[in-house]
């Protein structure tokens, strides 16, 4: 199976979470975040806010069930990737970093933030972004199930808008962003090691 463009999306992700690590630490976690908060008017709203709903939990059911369509032999493996993206995200937000405070609450002045009306705003368990963490494991996923330029290139936007919304959206820090990306990273690789430890043959 060709594997390029799944070997590219993983290095756009390990770049991507170090880019935003980087910018977080250099510039300070909230200049970042200001930064990437601007306003784009009224359009870019709605397209963020509707973005976020599709990282969203429930993604996974319709997800699920096309790729299971195509992939019946693999519904373990697909399933096994939400399991544990879900467990290492809850994990970390609700054990390891249970204290980091997510914009709104983090100490800025409230003017400065840009909000979208309607759009309820949290306040606590910032890191990692939970909406990142299942946008970019369903990117990664798929280009590895699906290694060709149309699924990348989908998957890719996808990922992306997703992602940014929760800092458009005032939901999460850029530092958060990273944090997801880097579940998703993890997700895979833990996800394909089970499933050649329950297989017992290469997969």
């Amino acid at each position: 199976m060709q594997k390029k463009h799944f070997i590219i999306a993983i290095v756009l992700s390990i770049s991507l979470a170090a880019s935003l690590f980087s910018m977080s630490m250099l510039w300070g976690k909230n200049e970042a975040f200001l930064y990437l908060n601007a306003n784009l008017g009224q359009l870019a709203d709605k397209v963020f806010e509707y973005s976020s709903y599709l990282a969203e939990g429930w993604i996974w059911i319709p997800y699920f069930i096309v790729l299971v369509g195509l992939y019946k032999k693999d519904s373990a493996f697909i399933l096994m990737n939400f399991l544990v993206s879900t467990l290492l995200t809850q994990f970390a937000k609700n054990y390891i970093f249970d204290t980091a405070m997510r914009p709104m609450a983090s100490g800025l002045d409230a003017t400065q933030i840009h909000t979208v009306a309607g759009v309820e705003i949290h306040t606590f368990n910032s890191f990692p972004s939970g909406h990142t963490a299942t946008a970019f494991t369903l990117f990664l996923l798929t280009t590895y199930l699906f290694p060709n330029k149309y699924a990348f290139v989908i998957f890719l936007l996808y990922a992306l808008a997703c992602s940014y919304s929760r800092i458009y959206l005032a939901q999460h820090f850029p530092l958060d962003l990273a944090g997801g990306i880097l579940v998703a990273l993890i997700t895979l690789p833990i996800s394909i090691f089970i499933r050649q430890k329950l297989n017992k043959k290469p997969f």
